[in-house]
């Protein structure tokens, strides 16, 4: 497991355990993207600074006494290119076309797209992806924003930046090919925003040492969690 991973991203990668998370040798991810991956059960250790922090949701029953699993953890930074972050399945149709532009909402999606809308496109956000066995308990505590869409994915997933690169590419899921349900939560969007405007007021320079220092104590600040299953 830690081989696979060690290939797929030029490092080693903290597992927290041995789960059934499979990174297939075509995964890929930015070598110098600190990212944290881990598996069924068990959510990232409390001194990370994680989305998926807000609720260890596992154990929790689900509908009709069913308890719903975390099969994949991944958690990136992510960079808003465009005030967009667009989640995907790795083969797209040509004319599958696009959702419509991402405009203030939190999402936009068609068939086979998920784009995440932020309302800045400068400051780096963090992003935890999940699968679940089934639908996982409502964990809206904690977030400001939450939407739902259904997705057909051919079981790869890509999460690409635009012009900024891919954070992630071909991950394989383990529930396989189908259509899934997906539950989208954001923190902060508003609050980063109007603090990455606030630091032309504070700062004469914004080129300077100061201005680019207060602009990275703003990065993961933004953040997101989605979490896909399958809709049998």
């Amino acid at each position: 497991m830690r081989a696979v991973i060690q290939a797929a991203i030029g490092k080693a990668v903290p597992v927290l355990e041995e789960p059934n998370v499979e990174l297939s040798a075509a995964t890929t991810v930015p070598p110098s993207a600190p990212v944290v991956v881990w598996g069924r059960g068990r959510p990232p250790s409390r001194h990370q600074k994680s989305a998926g922090d807000a609720f260890s949701c596992c154990g929790i029953p689900a509908e009709r006494g069913h308890v719903s699993r975390r099969l994949i953890g991944l958690e990136v930074p992510v960079f808003p290119d465009r005030r967009t972050i667009k989640i995907m399945d790795s083969v797209i149709e040509p004319e599958a076309g696009s959702p419509l532009p991402v405009v203030g909402a939190l999402i936009s999606v068609n068939r086979e797209q998920l784009w995440i809308g932020s309302l800045q496109d400068t400051v780096q956000a963090r992003l935890t992806l999940e699968e679940w066995d089934a639908a996982p308990p409502n964990g809206g505590d904690g977030w400001d924003e939450e939407a739902k869409a259904e997705l057909y994915l051919r079981g790869q997933l890509t999460i690409d930046m635009g012009s900024a690169g891919r954070a992630v590419q071909g991950l394989r899921l383990v529930s396989g090919v189908g259509r899934y349900a997906a539950r989208v939560y954001a923190r902060n969007r508003k609050q980063v925003a109007r603090l990455y405007h606030q630091l032309f007021d504070r700062y004469n320079d914004p080129l300077g040492d100061e201005f680019a220092h207060a602009k990275r104590g703003l990065e993961g600040i933004e953040q997101y969690l989605v979490q896909l299953w399958r809709d049998l």
